[in-house]
């Protein structure tokens, strides 16, 4: 006889699954033990959707989902925004939920909530095995569901009565390990219509996105690059597919590449808010789209595309460069678009150069990440969250490797830092050992899950988090003017919604483990407090940095979000 706890941790191992992240209770405390004993490890948070960023950054970083173990009724609602998140995200993502009893159901159960209907919204797949002896099918078809096309999310429901149930081992259906998802190749004669279409452009731009960071095609895409000399510009998750270093690399022009281009070549990127819709005045009216994606349902989203690719980016790219090939095409160094393209990247440079040489006190945005990119070691893998901290820092902290980028993403989600930053350290600690993990975090965007750094000491996890505190959400006031307004009244009627308390010293919260943590306001200071803590190898270590609270980003000619106009 075995238990639906036996039955669900042994399937879970046979598919694969290495970690569990979760905060245990009724009914799934036995189940986590479970879990443990069959060899699957287990890593604790101190809230449930922490746990669902980790474990989908995770299932990005691996292509492999990892579980999310939570308790019935408001455990499983506090995962339902990570839930959501991995599926606008689409990386893959597994949530385990325990529920009230069967037998007390409608009746007011402990904890009793609809958590399959509740789940539906934010799955590819939502389920509740109807028998234990079933359980080892809705395992696989999860795994399945969650890895195959478009990488998603999915979900399980476990009352106590499947996990305590007891049944015959020879009654539990067997069912195989779910393979890797199929390849997908590209229909060549689209190709060769892109291919065309490409040698004819005065002004081609190469996009890519997350998505050919995830299908592993960094090396059919910088062959591509490499072969061709066609500027490329890089989503922030896409970065280091191709090295931010590379010279074809035009993100300092990112405006003028975008609105300039007449043709582009989408690959796994989504014309979403992220690139403005792909609509005019951010692009030009006619600009001609190349997409290449892998879910048939994305193409010609938001504009027609003139040649759109179901296929893995990898099998499509590689097709396109050996049709490029022979054909013997490939941009000159002389031509005008590039020598534009050079022009107002060193223009943009060099603007963000001068501001970076500011050192005064307070400190700006980019004196911190000039520091920051000087003194942490080559190829650390960085997660960043906050307004300006994040869209600032990715412009500066380059990478020039795959998958070293994890942010806040399509759904702009805030407090995903530190889960993502857990996830890269069990990458690194698996995979790359030397590697080291950096959390850059504005301080609005750090109190989201601040306590997740027992998390990482528990499990001793040497992340550095750094944190870029400005005393506010998006800007903040300084301690005088802050203790001026408040003084003037009621605290909730005269404080704007944007502030923060000022001059707060996160650096201590690392003082709870008997560790020392950094104040900064110079950057001497965070150059001597980086060096320090890389000296950490088996413990989480924290920087925060005090900068003006009105420093901002260089002038933009758009706003952050351009209208669809639609």
């Amino acid at each position: 006889m075995k238990s639906g706890n036996q039955i669900t941790a042994e399937a879970l191992k046979a598919q694969g699954i290495e970690y569990v992240f979760g905060i245990v209770g009724h009914p799934v405390i036995e189940l986590s033990l479970t879990m443990q004993a069959v060899g699957i490890q287990y890593l604790g948070f101190r809230n449930e959707q922490a746990a669902c960023y980790a474990a989908q950054a995770y299932g990005y970083l691996t292509r492999k989902p990892a579980i999310v173990l939570c308790v019935s009724g408001p455990g499983m609602l506090h995962v339902i925004g990570g839930l959501a998140n991995a599926q606008v995200n689409c990386w893959p993502v597994i949530v385990i939920g325990g529920s009230c009893s069967q037998d007390h159901e409608g009746i007011g159960g402990f904890q009793e909530w609809p958590q399959v209907e509740a789940a539906k919204p934010y799955c590819k797949y939502a389920a509740r095995p109807p028998s234990a002896v079933l359980i080892p099918l809705h395992v696989e078809k999860a795994v399945r569901l969650s890895t195959y096309g478009r990488p998603g999310a999915a979900y399980l429901d476990f009352p106590a009565t499947i996990l305590n149930q007891s049944v015959d081992e020879e009654k539990i259906l067997k069912v195989a390990v779910c393979p890797p998802p199929p390849l997908i190749f590209p229909d060549r004669q689209l190709v060769q219509q892109a291919a065309s279409l490409l040698m004819r452009a005065r002004k081609p731009l190469l996009i890519v996105g997350k998505g050919a960071a995830y299908s592993r095609a960094e090396n059919e895409v910088r062959n591509l690059v490499y072969s061709t000399n066609i500027p490329f510009l890089p989503m922030p998750m896409g970065k280091g597919v191709v090295p931010d270093t590379d010279e074809r690399c035009v993100s300092s022009a990112r405006t003028y590449a975008l609105q300039q281009s007449d043709v582009i070549v989408l690959l796994g990127a989504r014309l979403n808010w992220m690139l403005h819709f792909g609509q005019p005045p951010r692009f030009q009216p006619d600009v001609k789209v190349i997409q290449i994606d892998l879910c048939p349902e994305e193409l010609h989203n938001s504009v027609p595309s003139a040649v759109a690719i179901q296929s893995d980016i990898s099998t499509a790219v590689d097709c396109l460069v050996g049709i490029l090939k022979e054909r013997k095409w490939a941009i000159e160094k002389s031509n005008p678009w590039w020598k534009d393209l050079v022009a107002k990247s060193s223009k943009n440079k060099a603007l963000v150069h001068r501001m970076s040489l500011d050192v005064s006190v307070p400190l700006n945005y980019y004196a911190v990440f000039k520091e920051i990119q000087e003194t942490i070691p080559p190829n650390s893998i960085i997660c960043s969250e906050g307004a300006n901290t994040m869209d600032i820092g990715k412009t500066i902290l380059l990478n020039d490797e795959p998958r070293h980028r994890l942010d806040a993403a399509t759904f702009g989600t805030m407090g995903v830092g530190l889960g993502f930053a857990i996830a890269a350290a069990l990458y690194c600690k698996n995979y790359a050992p030397t590697k080291r993990v950096f959390c850059v975090e504005g301080d609005s965007a750090f109190g989201f899950s601040g306590m997740e750094i027992e998390t990482m000491y528990r499990y001793k996890l040497p992340v550095i988090i750094i944190i870029v505190n400005n005393n506010g959400i998006g800007g903040g006031l300084d301690s005088e003017t802050f203790r001026q307004i408040q003084s003037s009244g009621e605290p909730t009627q005269v404080t704007p919604s944007t502030i923060l308390s000022c001059d707060t010293h996160y650096e201590k919260m690392i003082e709870m483990f008997g560790r020392k943590g950094y104040f900064c306001t110079t950057v001497q200071d965070i150059q001597h407090a980086i060096k320090a803590c890389l000296k950490i190898t088996d413990a989480p270590s924290l920087i925060n940095i005090m900068i003006n609270p009105q420093a901002n980003r260089k002038e933009q000619k758009f706003s952050w979000l351009t209208e669809s106009k639609l």
